[in-house]
C-alpha cells in the first residue's frame, strides 16, 4: 500500500514525447531522456522520480505532460505509480469536436463499501474516506450485500404458494451489460499501463473511442453525404475524400466517393487512378447489365478506381477534354441507384452550380449535408448562401440544411507566407467562423492546416496525427446524421 502523504514538494514535472524523448524537471533541474520507445522513455522517468521519492521517504506528486494531455500522477519509493485527478486536456476540444456536441464527461470515481443491511430497509453505502494522497479512488464494482447480513430465508412453503417478493427467473440474469473499460493506450497513462500500471484512458482518449466507434456503425440500408459549396476552392474534394477514407477504413463498408460534377470534376486528380480510364458515363451506359439479378458485385471495379490504402473506391466524372456531355437528373438517379446495389455508404463531391439539375437530383438523394469552408470569408459567404438556398427551398432541402455538419479548414494561404501574429490570425478566422455557423447547422468542426491536403493523391495515413483527429472526428459528426 502507498503511503498517504504526497506533498507537493518537491516540484517535479514529466514530459513524455512521441518521438522517443522526453524531461523530467526537478524543483528546476531538468533530466533529459532519450530511449527507444514510450515505454523506455517512460522507465527511466519513474527510475528518477523513484529516486527522489526514496531520497525524501515518501510518495511524491508528478505533473504529466503528453500528446494526449495533462495530468498528475503519485510514485511511491517502491516505484509504485497511481493515478491523481487529471489537470486539465492539453489539446483544445472544440478544435476537434463538433461545437454543438458537447463532450460527456468522464464518470466519476466513487468507491462503494458492501455494508448490512439493517431488517427490513435498504442497505446504506458507506461514505467514501478522503485519500490525502489525492489519487483518484477505484471502483471495484457495485456493493453486494453480504448473505450472512440477510434476513434468514423464511421457513418452505407448499408448491402451491409463491412467497411474497420471490423474483421469477425470467427477471433474472447473470450476465454483466456494462462493458470492461479497456486500460489507456496513449501517452503517459498508455505507457504506465504496457509497463504493467493499469490506468484509466485519458478523457481525450475515451471521447476517440466513442468517435471510433460511432464511424464504425452499420446502418440498415445506403447512406449518402452530399459536399457542397458553391464557391471553387473551398475544400470539397479534400473533404470527400478524407470522410470516404475514414468511414471505410473503421466500418469495413463498401463506401464509394462519387464526383458529381456536371461535366469536369477533380476528384480524380486527388486519388489514384485505377487500370482504366472508365467514368460515370460508362457507368451508366452499362447500368442495365450492372442491375441485372446475373450481375455479380466484382463488376463493379471496371467503373470505379480503388484507394488502395484507404480502401475505398471512386468514380470519376468525366474527363473528356473534349466532350460536351453535362449529366442530367436522369443520369444522377440511374448512377445512384447502381451505386446503392453495391455499396453502404456513398459520398458524392459536386460542382458549384446550386441550379444545376445533376446538383438538384444529388440533393434530393442525400442522407446527410457536409458543407465544406476554407477560413476566407468569401468561402464562407458562399457555404451561407450555400445553405440559405437550400432553406429557402422547404422540405427536405431546408431539413438537410438544418441538419448539416459545416467544416471549417484554417487558410492554406496563411500557412504558406505567414509566421508568428499572421497564424494567429488565422486561427482566430477560423474559430470567427465556425461559431458564426454553430447556431445555425447541427455541427460545426474545425480542422487544422495540413501540406498533405495542399497538393497530390490525398492519403489518410500521410497527415499528421492533429489532423488525422480532427478528421475523425469531423466523421463521427456526419456519421451521427445517419
Amino acid at each position: 500500500m502507498m503511503e498517504t502523504q504526497a506533498l507537493d514538494f518537491p516540484k517535479i514535472n514529466a514530459v513524455l514525447r512521441t518521438n522517443g524523448t522526453g524531461e523530467v524537471t526537478i524543483n528546476g533541474t531538468s533530466h533529459a531522456i532519450e530511449a527507444a520507445d514510450e515505454a523506455a522513455v517512460l522507465a527511466d522517468a519513474i527510475r528518477l522520480i523513484t529516486e527522489t521519492a526514496v531520497q525524501l521517504g515518501r510518495p511524491v506528486r508528478v505533473s504529466t505532460t503528453d500528446p494526449d494531455g495533462q495530468g498528475l500522477i503519485i510514485v511511491s519509493p517502491e516505484g509504485v505509480v497511481s493515478e491523481a485527478t487529471p489537470i486539465k486536456p492539453a489539446s483544445r476540444r472544440e478544435d476537434i469536436l463538433p461545437v454543438k456536441a458537447a463532450p460527456s464527461p468522464e464518470p466519476a470515481k466513487v468507491t462503494t463499501t458492501p455494508v448490512p443491511a439493517p431488517p427490513r430497509e435498504a442497505p446504506q453505502p458507506e461514505e467514501t474516506p478522503e485519500d490525502p494522497t489525492g489519487a483518484a479512488p477505484v471502483t471495484f464494482g457495485a456493493a453486494v450485500t453480504d448473505a450472512a447480513a440477510q434476513e434468514p430465508a423464511p421457513a418452505a412453503t407448499p408448491a402451491a404458494e409463491e412467497p411474497a417478493g420471490r423474483r421469477s427467473l425470467k427477471d433474472t440474469s447473470f450476465l454483466i451489460s456494462t462493458p470492461v473499460l479497456q486500460p489507456a493506450t496513449r501517452g503517459w497513462r498508455g505507457a504506465l499501463s504496457r509497463l504493467g500500471f493499469r490506468m484509466d484512458p485519458s478523457a481525450e482518449e475515451l471521447a476517440e473511442r466513442e468517435d471510433i466507434r460511432t464511424v464504425s456503425q452499420h446502418w440498415p440500408g445506403p447512406r449518402t453525404v452530399a459536399v457542397v459549396n458553391r464557391k471553387g476552392g473551398a475544400n470539397k474534394t479534400p473533404t470527400v475524400v478524407m470522410l470516404s477514407a475514414i468511414l471505410a477504413r473503421y466500418s469495413g463498408a463498401a463506401t464509394v466517393a462519387w464526383d458529381n460534377n456536371e461535366s469536369q470534376g477533380t476528384l480524380g486528380w486527388r486519388t489514384e487512378q485505377g487500370g482504366h480510364n472508365n467514368s460515370v458515363l460508362d457507368l451508366i451506359d452499362s447500368s442495365k447489365a450492372l442491375l441485372s439479378p446475373s450481375a455479380q458485385a466484382a463488376e463493379i471495379a471496371q467503373f470505379v478506381h480503388h484507394q488502395t490504402s484507404d480502401k475505398f473506391d471512386v468514380l470519376r466524372s468525366d474527363e473528356n477534354d473534349e466532350g460536351d456531355h453535362e449529366v442530367t437528373a436522369e443520369e444522377v438517379d440511374i448512377a445512384h441507384q447502381v451505386l446503392t446495389r453495391y455499396y453502404r455508404l456513398i459520398v458524392m463531391d459536386s460542382g458549384n452550380t446550386a441550379r444545376a439539375a445533376n446538383w438538384r437530383r444529388m440533393i434530393h438523394h442525400t442522407n446527410q449535408l457536409v458543407v465544406p469552408v476554407t477560413a476566407i470569408e468569401d468561402r464562407a459567404e458562399a457555404a451561407r448562401l450555400t445553405l440559405q438556398t437550400l432553406e429557402s427551398r422547404g422540405g427536405h432541402d431546408a431539413e438537410l440544411a438544418r441538419n448539416a455538419v459545416v467544416i471549417v479548414s484554417e487558410s492554406t494561404d496563411a500557412k504558406r507566407s505567414m509566421s508568428g501574429d499572421a497564424l494567429k490570425r488565422a486561427k482566430d478566422e477560423a474559430r470567427r467562423i465556425a461559431d458564426g455557423f454553430a447556431p445555425h447547422v447541427r455541427a460545426v468542426v474545425r480542422i487544422p492546416y495540413d501540406p498533405a491536403l495542399v497538393n497530390g493523391p490525398i492519403r489518410y495515413d500521410a497527415l499528421q496525427p492533429a489532423t488525422q483527429r480532427a478528421w475523425l472526428a469531423a466523421a463521427a459528426a456526419v456519421a451521427k446524421g445517419f
